[in-house]
């Protein structure tokens, strides 16, 4: 297959899932229709194909209302919390140490400055997770209050270019919470000690989801793992978050099925990387606990095909002769460079797991990861992507393991 037919393949995967379905939150019926067409184009591609079902949740909101003698203020309900209907007091709390000090018992608590200056870790995250964030959830939970009012600035490097972020993005975590803008919250600190009525028409539904697993060979001794995570933040298509990266491996399945590799190949869709509380990559995890040693090298594929500047292969512990092959892609195919080394990805389940990995990436989402403000937002759409950089990615990957 030429790159010009890989091109038009991967166009065609990308409107289905970007315009096609769209927004792919972990336990919507979108995330179910991206799972099923997946394993679909795989098992037409002549993989034997599984899926492993995930308890989740999904959840919705008609929105949210803040009022304060009279005068609204503009919230949202924070992703993933439970609804409410209250009126309490409100304190404002900007510290760590302010929280430790205050008694918020039956209190509406504005959470603005310091402390909301970062998205907390869910409390059941297992692959980053904050003593501090955990402290965080630990006092709230001791001291229940009615509810909580997040005032957030912007912060890519936890939050991507959603602004304002909600602070809470958990499951887990059963205190009603909303999340305004930091002005918002400015405009709010004139309320302190007054009564506020806050109204959050959230529902948490349970629901399922799926990972799917395609191999080529029933050995798991020196296997390669090529992953991509399928499932997007709430508000978003996910273009290059991540359906670049499940296009990718739809098209590995197509390269490499009538010219098999030497050492077996499995392909992974995960559900989960940006959801609260990973459940594919949990699940996996659980199904090869011992089996890790036996993976030769762990690819995976997340923010690729960004329409500026080259794309990425990042390298992480690889063996001989593993790094030859690598950098004989980089010197063959143009616009294929070696990446800088980043972790916010399921090749760090890999690395966890003292696998070598190769994180696939576009060099602008890896140099912008701590300002940018397109990802987790509207504006992950097709416009940011090229498609025949998505097509290289994959020709790249083909040679690489076609070399080993």
């Amino acid at each position: 297959m030429n790159k010009q037919e890989l091109t038009e393949k991967a166009k065609a995967h990308l409107h289905l899932l970007c315009s096609g379905i769209g927004e792919r939150r972990v336990g919507s019926e979108a995330n179910r229709k991206a799972t099923s067409y997946v394993k679909r184009v795989l098992k037409e591609s002549g993989w034997h194909t599984e899926s492993t079902q995930l308890p989740v949740i999904d959840w919705k909101t008609d929105g949210a209302a803040l009022t304060c003698n009279g005068r609204s203020f503009n919230v949202f309900s924070s992703h993933y919390s439970p609804g409410c209907s209250v009126e309490g007091r409100l304190i404002a709390i900007s510290t760590l140490t302010q929280l430790e000090q205050t008694p918020i018992q039956d209190k509406v608590v504005l959470l603005y400055g310091e402390i909301a200056s970062q998205q907390i870790a869910p409390k059941n995250f297992p692959f980053w997770n904050p003593e501090e964030h955990q402290h965080i959830i630990s006092l709230l939970e001791q001291g229940n209050p009615k509810a909580l009012v997040c005032a957030t600035k912007r912060n890519p490097a936890t939050a991507g270019g959603v602004y304002p972020f909600p602070l809470f993005e958990d499951g887990d975590f059963h205190i009603p919470s909303v999340y305004m803008k930091d002005t918002e919250g400015e405009k709010l600190l004139a309320c302190v000690g007054q009564p506020v009525e806050l109204i959050s028409r959230a529902l948490r539904i349970p629901e399922t989801a799926f990972n799917v697993t395609a191999k080529n060979n029933p050995q798991t001794k020196n296997r390669i793992v090529i992953a991509a995570h399928i499932d997007t933040k709430i508000g978003t298509p996910g273009a290059i978050d991540n359906a670049t990266g499940v296009t990718i491996v739809l098209l590995l399945a197509e390269l490499l099925k009538d010219h098999p590799p030497k050492y077996p190949i499995e392909l992974v869709i995960l559900n989960g990387e940006d959801y609260y509380g990973a459940p594919g990559q949990i699940k996996y995890i659980e199904q090869n606990q011992d089996k890790f040693s036996e993976i030769l090298l762990n690819i995976n594929i997340d923010g690729a095909g960004y329409k500026e500047g080259p794309s990425c292969f990042s390298p992480f512990n690889l063996p001989a002769p593993i790094p030859e092959a690598l950098y004989e892609v980089y010197r063959n195919t143009p616009g294929i460079v070696e990446g800088a080394p980043w972790y916010q990805g399921d090749h760090s389940l890999f690395l966890q797991n003292d696998c070598p990995a190769i994180a696939v990436s576009s060099q602008w989402f890896i140099e912008n990861m701590e300002c940018q403000t397109l990802t987790h937002t509207p504006k992950d759409n097709l416009s940011v992507v090229s498609y025949e950089r998505v097509a290289q990615c994959a020709l790249g990957i083909a040679k690489l393991i076609r070399m080993l």
